[in-house]
């Protein structure tokens, strides 16, 4: 019989590749739920999970009905606007505003005022709002996704960018939905709050270690070939790419050969009691030509 003396959680984002594993892993623990998303008709169906929404970013009223009933809160990030700190910061106050007590950030490793990576930039913004929120909460670094080198491949399944020989410890969506619903069930726990969390894979591998583990993987010819920086402006500008575009594009590449987010924690372990996973190990791979 599922436990009945969880929390409720309420999860942002939970339409998409992370939320929905979130999500899918507190249901499988019994969680009380409620499930926010701006077209809640795309939510997954899950015992013990109340579909709310239309809630946006940035619409507080929305969000204030969609999260009350929950007293902990997993905030997903937004997609990168320009305005992420203004759209965290509305969705952490409507939280407050109706009981929300605890929240967990699925933040980016490497996070930091002039981290090369300039997502990981966008995060610690968010991360500098919840110190000074006055609520618990635990921040997940989350390391790069392991599925992302796969989406970044062109048709011929080449992945191309200017990442050097730095490392990086890809770590697969589940081992965060793991860690993430492991904390949020454990609500009387003030272990965690406060902390800063760096959800890793089990090694840091080269791009080029890392695009051999795909292709072990899938049984095909996935390839990595480095690019210096100027080649790879020039490629991407060819292809219509945007300026934001080119450099969060660029950035990505330049925080692994940088070696900004080599670090290999156990985070993932210590907290499900499981280790995390090996990537060749991941089990599902995108389509090429998918990422940004």
């Amino acid at each position: 019989m599922p436990e009945q003396n969880h929390p409720t959680v309420a999860v942002t984002g939970a339409t998409g590749a992370l939320g929905s594993r979130i999500a899918a892993e507190l249901a499988e623990r019994g969680a009380s739920q409620l499930l926010v998303a701006r077209d809640p008709s795309r939510l997954p169906e899950l015992t013990g999970a109340e579909a709310r929404g239309p809630a946006h970013y940035d619409d507080k009223p929305a969000m204030r009905e969609a999260l009350r009933g929950a007293s902990t809160l997993v905030l997903i990030s937004s997609h990168p606007t320009g305005k992420r700190l203004e759209e965290h910061a509305t969705v952490i106050e409507a939280g407050r505003e109706v009981g929300i007590d605890r929240v967990l950030y699925v933040s980016l490793i490497g996070s930091d005022v002039i981290a090369t990576y300039r997502n990981a930039r966008d995060h610690w913004l968010t991360e500098q709002f919840l110190t000074g929120s006055g609520l618990r909460h635990t921040v997940f670094r989350s390391g790069l996704y392991a599925s992302t080198p796969a989406a970044l491949a062109d048709d011929e399944l080449v992945v191309r960018g200017p990442g050097g020989s730095g490392r990086v410890a890809f770590v697969t969506h589940e081992d965060i939905a793991a860690a993430v619903a492991a904390v949020a069930l454990d609500e009387g726990n003030t272990e965690h709050d406060g902390a800063v969390l760096d959800v890793t894979g089990p090694e840091a591998l080269t791009l080029q270690e890392a695009v051999s583990r795909i292709a072990e993987s899938t049984g095909k010819p996935y390839r990595y070939e480095d690019e210096s920086l100027e080649e790879a402006f020039k490629r991407r500008w060819q292809l219509g790419i945007s300026g934001a575009q080119i450099e969060a594009w660029i950035s990505w590449f330049q925080a692994i050969a940088r070696d900004e987010i080599s670090t290999v924690t156990d985070v993932v372990p210590r907290l499900t009691g499981s280790p995390a996973t090996p990537m060749q190990d991941m089990g599902w791979w995108p389509e090429p030509n998918t990422a940004w």
